[in-house]
């Protein structure tokens, strides 16, 4: 029995934060039904065509689930909604700001109705305060919430290269639906859950918040080197190859300086004996380093890296990530099945002993329809009607 399994998930989602929520708890054995629109669908469907005709987006983000097509402003999606809230652990949902409330999916109107429903409302900035109502995509929270500001070049700022806003959200919203379930277990009754993009990802953004608040001044952007520690980061070989390392200690700092750079003297320079002084005379440490590495090819500055212990990584691409080894030997890799045909997934990052996920196929739009409406009661000629006239 997978960790989930017999809870029912009713998922109101498009593009990334509550699917992944969702799609962990599907992993986990939940039973996630996914309302799409008739027709359309998740718009991460029509993202990209990458994936053999399929969204890159959505087949990482909706495996296990079923695609149930429901027009929520239809008349006929009232009785179908209720029907299956009444069976259900959990609502999600990740609408524009004020719409479930408009539909009468709001969490106050759900829990009086629904008393023992875990409902879990993502949005970008909460459900109250001024900027409850704005609208917010990825790149607009790593803004709002001072990402951009300290990733980048000293010339220019940057994004972050994935979602990471949305992941932050999905999964806070993803641990506080089992911590929601926990407490129910106790308590026998469902709560709320309100996950904004905005306060994940503040809380990710802890440690240049605190250097800000009592330091006087932000973090300086750095690029792939570290801001407040030193040396940390890419160094060009001979070969013209970036090496990626990181010092974090004296005793690292020292054995660098005697192994890997072979000037142990280094180590007692006044100008770099300490990680503040490395960090403050960065440039002059930097072209120490580069020196010696110039005349070293890559594999050779890693062999000596290796034998002083020091963290060192190769900057892969993302086609030598797929091909890592680790993955490879951890057997992180299992097949799913899509509408387009068999294609390779990574499996969960948390293993759990005697728990294998679920990794079922990614669902065609509308696929379970039919089959979810006449679990629920409702009889052919109806879902018929409805079909016609667009309502699923």
């Amino acid at each position: 029995m997978r960790p989930l399994e017999g809870l029912t998930v009713i998922a109101l989602e498009q593009a990334v934060a509550a699917p992944l929520a969702t799609r962990h708890l599907a992993d986990m054995g939940a039973r996630v039904i996914k309302i799409e629109r008739p027709g359309i669908g998740d718009f991460a469907r029509g993202y990209d065509t990458t994936v053999r005709g399929m969204s890159s987006h959505f087949v990482w983000l909706n495996r296990s689930k079923q695609s149930l097509t429901l027009d929520v402003k239809d008349p006929a999606a009232k009785d179908v909604l209720a029907c299956l809230l009444a069976r259900a652990d959990v609502f999600v949902q990740n609408l524009a700001p004020g719409a479930a409330q408009r539909l009468s999916l709001g969490a106050d109107e759900l829990k009086q109705a629904y008393p023992k429903l875990v409902v879990c409302s993502i949005s970008g900035y909460g459900s109250s305060g001024p900027y409850r109502d704005k609208k917010a995509y990825d790149l607009l929270i790593q803004s709002e919430a001072g990402l951009l500001s300290i990733t980048g070049t000293e010339d220019e700022p940057s994004k972050a290269g994935i979602s990471v806003a949305d992941i932050a959200a999905g999964m806070y919203a993803y641990s506080g639906i089992l911590t929601a379930l926990l407490m129910r277990q106790r308590t026998g009754r469902g709560t709320a859950i309100d996950v904004s993009l905005f306060e994940a990802l503040g809380e990710w953004m802890g440690y240049p918040a605190y250097y800000t608040k009592y330091g006087g001044e932000a973090p300086a952007r750095t690029g792939a080197s570290h801001a407040v520690i030193a040396p940390y980061g890419p160094f060009q070989s001979g070969d013209q190859k970036p090496v990626f390392l990181s010092i974090q200690n004296e005793r690292e700092w020292e054995a660098f300086c005697r192994i890997v750079l072979q000037h142990g003297e280094m180590a007692s320079d006044s100008r770099f004996d300490s990680v503040s002084g490395r960090v403050a005379n960065r440039r002059d440490l930097d072209l120490a380093i580069r020196e010696v590495f110039s005349h070293l090819t890559a594999g050779e500055i890693v062999r000596r890296l290796e034998e002083a212990q020091i963290a060192n990584a190769r900057m892969n691409s993302i086609q030598e990530f797929l091909d890592h080894p680790q993955l490879a030997a951890r057997n992180r890799w299992r097949d799913i099945d899509s509408p387009a045909g068999q294609l390779s997934a990574l499996i969960p990052p948390v293993d759990i002993e005697g728990a294998e996920p679920v990794m079922g196929p990614i669902p065609a739009l509308g696929q379970h329809t039919d089959d979810i409406l006449t679990e629920l009661g409702f009889d052919a000629p109806t879902i018929a009607a409805w079909r016609q006239r667009g309502a699923i």
